[in-house]
């Protein structure tokens, strides 16, 4: 009887021990992810307060003049090349990502080989630097297709970009959403288009548009693929008198203009208002976003 006694007060001994590692585990863990938090949120407002000391009292009327002068160094042409070659971008990137999507998660045979070598192709190609993009971009669009240096060239090369991007988080989105929503619709005798666009889509739309922010933010901030597809001319395309001919002017984004006047040296503070302009630029369209987003959330309940 005292050996079972002396094995049952060294096994809650054992225990005891197990839980206060377990439970200094869990203590060291939880301050170093709140250690982790805290230094993240520090480098973020550390940045973005040093760029908005810096470039707030460098923004005057001059940068929003509506031609761009040696003088004036205007960023508002940049400012309307880049919300145009942002939405052709998307405008040509989603359609694809998201069908493709569709068609892998909703139809092909799931666990295939061409399945898992459609996602590794994807995911490498998420890897891929930008500057191979832009030197792709260049000798396809530029010259290959004979477009040149303009809008064009640089939003299809944004699309290929943020075409894996959207794919890829288009297929987690869809793949999150419960089988049973599929059964249901199969149960009510609806097809398998009419079950993925009324039953699927629908609660997969707040995921799909988390994917197109990203998307959105790639294309708006991205430097090294437009130098060599769109060009460094700081000029709006003439729509209205060009009209669709227009995409084949050549153009800067906000991200090209801030990098040439940073270059040059000669517009330092000019080129620090441009970023505060690009940071409120990227903040109110990943607001829109989530604002379209969250209202489709409350039409669907």
């Amino acid at each position: 009887m005292s050996a079972c006694f002396a094995k049952e007060d060294a096994l809650e001994a054992h225990i005891a021990r197990s839980s206060r590692r377990r439970r200094a585990v869990s203590v060291l863990l939880r301050w170093l992810t709140y250690a982790a938090a805290t230094v993240t949120a520090a480098v973020l407002l550390f940045v973005v307060g040093y760029i908005l000391v810096r470039g707030v009292p460098a923004l005057t009327p001059d940068l929003f003049q509506w031609e761009y002068t040696s003088e004036n160094v205007s960023l508002l042409p940049a400012l309307a090349s880049t919300v145009i070659m942002a939405l052709l971008a998307l405008a040509l990137a989603v359609p694809v990502g998201v069908g493709a999507a569709i068609y892998l998660v909703e139809y092909a045979r799931r666990g295939s080989r061409f399945v898992r070598l459609v996602r590794v192709t994807a995911e490498t190609l998420q890897g891929i630097p930008s500057i191979i993009y832009g030197l792709f971009g260049m000798l396809f669009f530029v010259t290959a297709c004979g477009w040149g240096l303009s809008l064009l060239s640089g939003a299809c090369t944004l699309a290929i970009m943020v075409l894996p991007v959207i794919m890829r988080t288009t297929e987690e989105a869809l793949m999150a959403v419960p089988d049973s929503y599929r059964e249901g619709g199969f149960g009510l005798g609806a097809g398998r288009l009419r079950t993925v666009a009324c039953c699927v889509l629908p609660s997969a739309v707040p995921g799909i548009l988390g994917g197109v922010i990203l998307a959105l933010g790639r294309c708006v901030g991205e430097v090294a693929a437009l130098l060599f597809t769109a060009g460094t001319v700081a000029q709006i395309p003439d729509f209205g008198g060009q009209g669709i001919f227009a995409l084949f002017d050549s153009c800067r984004t906000l991200a090209v203009h801030m990098y040439t006047l940073a270059c040059e040296g000669l517009h330092v503070n000019e080129a620090y208002a441009t970023s505060v302009v690009l940071l409120i630029l990227v903040l109110l369209l990943n607001a829109a976003m989530r604002v379209v987003a969250q209202k489709m959330e409350v039409s669907k309940k």
